[in-house]
């Protein structure tokens, strides 16, 4: 059983390494995202570099990895859940591992040198799995701080908050010491996507960050 669960994990980090960006890229314009713009490999920098439509098809892409992930994941422990009824295999538990896999998969792809994106679109397929609401609500201040200051790194940071204190309240009700790892699955996909936007951090605090245009 617990091979089972090592492999679906592995499983959901090699999904997660599938780069869409550096994908769509090369196929609308020729060129690895990674070596043009701000060399991220995620949504933004292909909007940016490549067009719209390759900047929308890896944002939906990025996104349905962390759902299947986190789907799947859901799927196996529930599986392992019934057969053993050991509290390791919670279900919401596969959810939440290999929805930190994916992300870790998309941050650090095997499939392409280990240089991929900062999780945001990753994250946000895996709430949709473990706490739909609080995505719904993330998203909701995402598109406000975009409309607003039209920074999308900012925006994302802020949706990223919203949905990670939110997932937390909605889906740790109670004080069974079982919601722990729950918490800290869910706090450590905040802290990654954090940590991959440093940079974009310092040029906020600056005045330097780039803005995307109206339309």
């Amino acid at each position: 059983m617990i091979l089972t669960a090592i492999i679906t994990i592995v499983a959901a980090y090699l999904i997660g390494s599938i780069n869409f960006a550096v994908i769509f890229s090369k196929l609308f314009s020729k060129a690895d995202v990674r070596e043009a713009g701000s060399g991220n490999a995620g949504a933004t920098n292909v909007l940016r570099t490549s067009g719209v439509l390759p900047g929308v098809l890896t944002f939906i892409c990025d996104l349905l990895k962390g759902v299947v992930s986190s789907a799947i994941g859901l799927f196996m422990f529930s599986y392992l859940y019934t057969k053993t009824g050991s509290p390791a295999y919670v279900p919401i538990y596969g959810a939440y591992a290999c929805g930190v896999a994916c992300m870790i998969g998309h941050v650090f792809p095997v499939f392409f040198d280990f240089r991929g994106g900062k999780g945001v679109a990753v994250g946000a397929g895996v709430f949709f799995v473990c706490s739909p609401y609080a995505i719904l609500i993330g998203l909701a201040v995402f598109v406000i701080f975009v409309l607003v200051t039209k920074i999308v790194s900012l925006a994302s940071l802020a949706g990223t908050v919203a949905t990670v204190v939110l997932g937390i309240v909605f889906n740790t009700k109670g004080d069974d010491v079982l919601l722990l790892p729950q918490i800290v699955m869910a706090l450590s996909m905040g802290v990654i996507i954090f940590l991959k936007h440093t940079s974009n951090i310092k040029r906020i605090i600056s005045g330097e960050e780039k803005k995307i245009n109206s339309r």
